[in-house]
C-alpha cells in the first residue's frame, strides 16, 4: 500500500516537471520567433555578427536601414549625427576630450576669451552628486547681484532638469541674447530657490588683489582666460606702487584654462630660460617650455592651492614650487596634468581633444596626483563650503601670512 502510494506521487511529480518543462519550450521558441522576426532582420543580425561588421561606417549603414524599416517616429538627420559623432566621441571615456557642435563652436571659443553673454558664473562638475555646482559668481555680474553663490547646485534651467554630465549644453542654455532673462532653480543646502535672471555681457575679469597686513600682497583670479596674464601683471604693479615686499597668489577654487596665461605669470617670477613645464604627447616626444624674459618678480611668495586647484593652476604653482620660487600651502591639488587642445572641423563644429600631459620642471607626473603643499593646513571643521570661506576662519590664509612675515 505505502509503495502505491509513493508511486502515485512519482507521477504527480514527473507530470509536473514535464509540463514545466513543455511550457518552457513552447515560451522559448515563441520568444526566440518574436526577436528574429522577419527575413530581413534576420539578415541584419547575421551581418552584425560578421567580420565585415567590425567596420564602423558599415554598423551605422545597418542600423540606419533597421530604423528606416522598422522606427515609428520622425527621423531628424542632424540630430542623428550630432548623436552618432558625441556618442563615439565619449566612447573614449576621457572626461575631458567632447564634441562641440556647430551652433556651440561659436560660443565656446568666446568663453576662452573671457567675454559673453550670460549671468556671469564659473561651473563645475561635481559627479559625487552628479550635479552642476556654482564654483563662484563673477564680481558684479548678473549672478552675484541676484544673490548667487559659491557651493549652489544648479537643478534645473528654464525647466530643464540639470545633470553633471550636461554641463556643457547647460552652459550654453545659460548664456543667451543680452537683455534677455533664463530661469534658475537652485539647491543650496537643504533649501530650494527660484531664480529669474537678466543676461548681460559680461567681461571677465577675474585677477583682484589687495595689500594685506606687514605689506603682504594677495592676489587672486579664478581662471586663466585670455589677457589673465596682463592682468596678473598690472595688478602685481600696482601693489608693488603700495609699498608689498611679499606676496600671495590665490588659486584656491581655480579650475585651469588657457596654458599659455599660466606660463606667462610663471615667465614673470622665474629666472630667464628656465624649464617651466614639460609636454608630452602620444609619442612620448617631448616639448621644452621655458621663461624668455628676465624676471620682474622678485620676493618671497607663497601660493595657496585647495582640491580645487587645477590645471594650468597645477602648472604654475608646480613650476614655482620646483624652481624654489615659491612656497605651496593648503591641501592637495586635484590633479589634472593633461592639456586639451580645441581643432575647428570644416563644417563649423569642433573637438576639445586630450593631446599631451605635462610635467613639471623636475618631470614629476601631476595626473590623477596632484601636488602636494610644502605646508599642508586644512581648513577648520566648522567650514561647510571650501568655495566661501571667511578670513575668520581662513586657516591657510591665515598660516600663508604667518611665513611671509
Amino acid at each position: 500500500m505505502e509503495e502505491k502510494k509513493r508511486y502515485k506521487v512519482y507521477k504527480i511529480i514527473m507530470l509536473v516537471v514535464l509540463v514545466a518543462f513543455i511550457t518552457f519550450m513552447l515560451t522559448s521558441i515563441g520568444f526566440y520567433q518574436y526577436f528574429v522576426k522577419g527575413d530581413s532582420l534576420n539578415k541584419y543580425l547575421s551581418f552584425m555578427t560578421s567580420d565585415e561588421s567590425n567596420d564602423i561606417t558599415t554598423q551605422l549603414d545597418t542600423y540606419r536601414k533597421i530604423i528606416d524599416k522598422y522606427y515609428l517616429g520622425e527621423v531628424n538627420e542632424e540630430d542623428l549625427k550630432e548623436g552618432a559623432i558625441k556618442g563615439y566621441i565619449e566612447g573614449l571615456g576621457d572626461p575631458y576630450t567632447e564634441y562641440i557642435s556647430k551652433e556651440d563652436m561659436e560660443e565656446y571659443m568666446e568663453d576662452t576669451k573671457g567675454n559673453f553673454v550670460g549671468i556671469g558664473i564659473y561651473m563645475v562638475q561635481d559627479t559625487e552628486e552628479d550635479k552642476i555646482m556654482v564654483l563662484s559668481p563673477i564680481k558684479g555680474s548678473p549672478a552675484e547681484k541676484a544673490g548667487i553663490k559659491s557651493g549652489d547646485y544648479i537643478i534645473e534651467v528654464d525647466g530643464e532638469e540639470c545633470k553633471a554630465e550636461d554641463m556643457t549644453a547647460i552652459s550654453n542654455k545659460i548664456k543667451g541674447e543680452e537683455g534677455t532673462t533664463v530661469k534658475l532653480k537652485i539647491q543650496r543646502d537643504n533649501e530650494t530657490l527660484d531664480f529669474e535672471i537678466k543676461r548681460e555681457n559680461v567681461t571677465v575679469n577675474p585677477v583682484e588683489g589687495e595689500v594685506l597686513e606687514n605689506n603682504i600682497g594677495y592676489i587672486e583670479f579664478s581662471s586663466f582666460d585670455e589677457n589673465t596674464a596682463e592682468g596678473f601683471k598690472s595688478k602685481f604693479e600696482e601693489l608693488k606702487n603700495q609699498g608689498i615686499q611679499s606676496l600671495i597668489i590665490d588659486l584656491r577654487n581655480n579650475g585651469g584654462g588657457i596654458v599659455d596665461e599660466a606660463l606667462e605669470i610663471a615667465g614673470y617670477i622665474a629666472d630667464k630660460d628656465s624649464v617651466l613645464l614639460y609636454e608630452v604627447n602620444k609619442d612620448n616626444e617631448e616639448e621644452v617650455k621655458k621663461s624668455e624674459n628676465e624676471p620682474i618678480i622678485n620676493m618671497p611668495i607663497v601660493i595657496l592651492t585647495n582640491e580645487n586647484t587645477a590645471s594650468s593652476s597645477e602648472i604654475l604653482a608646480g613650476a614655482l614650487k620646483d624652481l624654489g620660487k615659491a612656497k605651496i600651502v593648503g591641501t592637495k591639488t586635484y590633479g589634472k596634468g593633461v592639456i586639451q587642445q580645441i581643432l575647428s572641423l570644416p563644417d563649423g563644429s569642433g573637438i576639445k581633444i586630450t593631446s599631451e600631459k605635462y610635467l613639471t620642471p623636475n618631470k614629476t607626473e601631476i595626473n590623477k596626483v596632484g601636488i602636494t603643499p610644502d605646508e599642508v593646513v586644512e581648513l577648520p571643521d566648522t567650514v561647510k563650503n571650501v568655495l566661501n570661506v571667511e578670513r575668520k576662519d581662513d586657516t591657510q590664509l591665515q598660516k600663508a601670512i604667518e611665513m611671509l612675515k
